[in-house]
C-alpha cells in the first residue's frame, strides 16, 4: 500500500509539471507576439510627446530700465532645447497699435528640427525720439512661438512685457545767487533753483563734481553748493557751471557769473640732508618699505605713495557729510601762532645738490609753543582720528554741507570717531608726528575732500560777502 500511495503522488506531479510549461509556452508566444505591438504604442508615444511637447520658449531681455530717456540697445536671448524656435517678434506700445522693432522666423531643418535653431540671440534699439514715442508709459512685448504641433500647430507661445517711463524732457537748474567773485585754491557758495524731478543735482570744475543739497528741509528746489577753485591751473582753463540729472538720467546744464582773481603761490626749496633722511625715514614703520630699499627710496616713498594714499583717505572720510549746517560764523585760528609755511607752496626737494622731487603744500603750518592745545575751528562732528602716515596724529571734523577741517603732526589727540565737538573746544596738542620736522599743526580745510585756502574762513568779511548774504537772499525768496 505504501509503494502503491507514492507511484499516484509522482503521476500527479508529473501531470502538473506538464500543465505548467504548456501555460509558460502560451505566455511566451503571446508576449513575443505582442512585443512589436508594445513597441509600436510606446513609439507613438513618444512620437506624439516630441511633436505636442508644452515646453514653452525661454527668453531673457537685458537691460530692463525703469526710464527711456534716450536710444538704448536691448539684447535678447531665446532658447528652445526640444523643438525649437519658429519665430519672434518685439513691438513697443503705448495707446494705438503697437510699434515693430524686429520680426524674424526660424526656419525648420531635419528631422524634429533637430539642426532647426535651438538658441538665438539678438540686439535691437528702441530710440524715443525716432520712434515719436510720447511722454508717460511705454511697455515692450516680447512673442515667441517654438514648433511645437500644440495650439493647433501654432507651438507654445511665450510672452514678456518690460513697462518703462518714457522721459525725454531734461530738468531746469538755474542759478539764485548772482555774484560769485572766486580766487584761485579758494572756496565758492552758489545757491540755484531745480525742478521737482530733479534726482542729483550740483557744480562741476572742470571735470570734478560737487553735489548740492537742499537749502532748506521743506523746500526742495533752491539748493546750495560748496565748490573749490583749483589753484594749479591757469584762470581761462577752469570752467564751472550748475548741473541736473533726472530720475530718467536727463541731463541739463546751467551756467552762472563768476570772476576768478589771480593768486600767486609761493615756491619754497627745501635741501634734504643725510641726517634729515635718516630722521624722518626712520619715524614711519620698516613694513611700509621694501626690504631693500635704499634710505632715499624710503623716503621718496613717503612723500609720493604713502602722501597719495593719506589724502585719498581725507577724501574719503570726506565722502559721506551730514548735510544739515553745523559750523557759526568765522573760523579760529591757532592762538599765538606764526604762519610757518602756506597754502599752495609749491615745495622742490633737493638732495645731494639734485632735484629729487616736488609737492604741494595743501594747507596751512601754524606753530607756537611745543605741545600747545589745538582747538576745533568750528562746530561739527569728528570722522577721523588717528595716526595718518605723513600727518601723523590727526584730527578730521565735518562741519556739515561738504565743509570739513584737518588737524595734522599733532602729539596727543583727546577726541574719539563719531564725537560731537563745539567750536573752541581742545581736540588735541601740537606736535611733530608724522612727515615733520618740528613741532607745529598743519591746518586744511577741505570742500568735498579738496583742499581749499583757509585764510578765507578765517576771514568773517569773506564769510559775509560770500556766504552769509547769498544765504539771506535765498531765504528772502522763500519767504515770498
Amino acid at each position: 500500500m505504501i509503494n502503491s500511495s507514492c507511484d499516484v503522488v509522482a503521476f500527479q506531479g508529473t501531470v502538473s509539471i506538464g500543465k505548467m510549461k504548456k501555460s509558460r509556452i502560451k505566455r511566451s508566444k503571446f508576449i513575443i507576439t505582442s512585443l512589436p505591438i508594445v513597441i509600436l504604442l510606446l513609439a507613438l508615444i513618444w512620437f506624439l510627446m516630441t511633436l505636442f511637447e508644452g515646453e514653452k520658449p525661454l527668453v531673457q531681455l537685458e537691460p530692463m530700465p525703469e526710464y527711456l530717456s534716450k536710444p538704448v540697445t536691448f539684447t535678447v536671448v531665446l532658447s528652445d532645447l526640444k523643438m525649437g524656435l519658429r519665430d519672434i517678434k518685439v513691438i513697443v506700445k503705448q495707446e494705438g497699435p503697437g510699434i515693430p522693432i524686429l520680426k524674424k522666423d526660424f526656419p525648420y531643418e531635419g528631422l524634429f528640427n533637430k539642426r532647426g535653431v535651438h538658441r538665438f540671440e539678438q540686439t535691437f534699439s528702441i530710440d524715443p525720439t525716432q520712434l515719436n514715442l510720447v511722454q508717460g508709459q511705454a511697455t515692450i512685448v516680447i512673442e515667441i512661438h517654438d514648433f511645437s504641433k500644440r495650439r493647433g500647430g501654432d507651438g507654445n507661445l511665450t510672452i514678456i512685457e518690460h513697462k518703462m517711463v518714457v522721459d525725454t524732457i531734461p530738468p531746469s537748474i538755474s542759478a539764485v545767487t548772482r555774484s560769485h567773485n572766486l580766487t584761485m585754491g579758494g572756496s565758492g557758495l552758489v545757491i540755484y533753483r531745480i525742478s521737482t524731478d530733479t534726482e542729483e543735482s550740483g557744480v562741476f570744475v572742470n571735470d570734478r563734481f560737487f553735489p548740492g543739497i537742499p537749502f532748506r528741509e521743506p523746500s526742495h528746489e533752491l539748493h546750495l553748493c560748496y565748490f573749490a577753485v583749483p589753484y594749479q591751473a591757469k584762470k581761462e582753463e577752469v570752467s564751472l557751471y550748475l548741473w541736473a540729472k533726472d530720475r530718467a538720467e536727463n541731463e541739463t546744464k546751467g551756467s552762472f557769473f563768476y570772476h576768478i582773481r589771480k593768486k600767486h603761490f609761493r615756491s619754497e626749496t627745501i635741501r634734504i640732508s643725510e641726517r634729515l633722511l635718516e630722521t624722518i625715514v626712520s619715524s614711519f614703520p620698516k613694513e611700509l618699505f621694501k626690504h631693500d630699499a635704499s634710505p632715499l627710496e624710503r623716503y621718496l616713498f613717503i612723500n609720493r605713495e604713502l602722501r597719495k594714499k593719506n589724502d585719498e583717505e581725507i577724501q574719503e572720510a570726506c565722502r559721506s557729510f551730514i548735510e544739515k549746517r553745523l559750523w557759526d560764523g568765522p573760523w579760529l585760528r591757532m592762538k599765538n601762532s606764526a604762519t610757518m609755511a602756506q597754502f599752495g607752496d609749491q615745495r622742490i626737494y633737493y638732495y645731494k645738490g639734485n632735484e629729487i622731487d616736488r609737492s604741494m603744500h595743501m594747507g596751512v603750518d601754524l606753530a607756537s609753543l611745543a605741545q600747545t592745545p589745538i582747538q576745533a575751528a568750528n562746530n561739527g562732528r569728528v570722522i577721523l582720528a588717528r595716526d595718518l602716515g605723513i600727518y601723523g596724529n590727526s584730527v578730521v571734523i565735518d562741519h556739515g554741507q561738504g565743509l570739513c577741517t584737518l588737524y595734522g603732526h599733532l602729539s596727543s589727540i583727546h577726541v574719539s570717531e563719531g564725537q560731537t565737538v563745539t567750536k573752541g573746544e581742545v581736540i588735541g596738542n601740537s606736535g611733530k608726528s608724522g612727515l615733520a620736522t618740528g613741532d607745529h599743526l598743519h591746518f586744511g580745510v577741505l570742500v568735498h575732500g579738496v583742499p581749499v585756502n583757509p585764510i578765507e574762513w578765517w576771514d568773517a568779511h569773506w564769510i559775509r560777502d560770500n556766504i552769509d548774504r547769498k544765504l539771506q537772499d535765498a531765504d528772502k525768496l522763500i519767504e515770498k
